[in-house]
């Protein structure tokens, strides 16, 4: 889906979700090989994956005009993760649609920021790039993840063994949940 419409930058009560610096390159780096932060992955991700994940990000942005946010602290300008909009993929259950998805430092854990966020970004889905539906998934041992998507009113629909993960592995088991758009396909965000 392209649209016309750009969401590169977003405020919410505590929160700038905005495009992608070069100086949150490294801090996302780190995120990304934290083991605790990654445990309900099949891997953490060396710096050169993690560079790759923020290009592709940002190509995903060029394209469609959103997607996963940084997330920044703007009274001190701290890069704490992101939140945001992504395709999933084409092989689990809600593929070739478009995920809410998150992934947040430590140090930003239990503070709501996720869910403040993600309603954001549920927000761009619904009013301004006019989707009709929203997904979600993680590993079924994440109900920190889980939780958060009940809270944005996210439903469970299936549990499946991720293909990309391999047989045996502890985080294979995935869960993916769904939310229709409460707003008619007429209403759109302001600009």
């Amino acid at each position: 889906m392209t649209t016309s419409a750009r969401f590169d930058t977003i405020r919410t009560d505590r929160l700038l979700m905005r495009r992608w610096l070069d100086s949150d390159r490294e801090p996302f780096a780190a995120l990304n090989a934290d083991p605790e932060t990654m445990r309900f992955f099949s891997a953490t991700l060396d710096r050169a994956a993690s560079d790759a994940y923020v290009d592709l990000i940002e190509s995903r942005f060029e394209r469609q005009g959103y997607g996963l946010w940084a997330l920044e602290l703007p009274e001190t300008g701290e890069f704490i993760g992101f939140t945001g909009l992504n395709p999933m993929p084409d092989d689990v259950p809600g593929g070739g649609g478009m995920e809410v998805g998150w992934r947040l430092a430590k140090r930003a854990w239990h503070r709501g920021y996720a869910t403040e966020a993600a309603r954001a970004a549920l927000d761009v889905a619904f009013l301004g790039a006019c989707l009709a539906e929203i997904w979600s998934m993680t590993a079924v041992l994440n109900e920190p993840s889980q939780a958060v998507m009940r809270r944005l009113g996210l439903r469970e629909v299936a549990r499946f063994d991720h293909p990309r993960v391999p047989p045996g592995h502890p985080v294979r088991p995935h869960v993916t949940y769904h939310l229709a758009s409460p707003h008619p396909a007429s209403a759109t965000l302001e600009e």
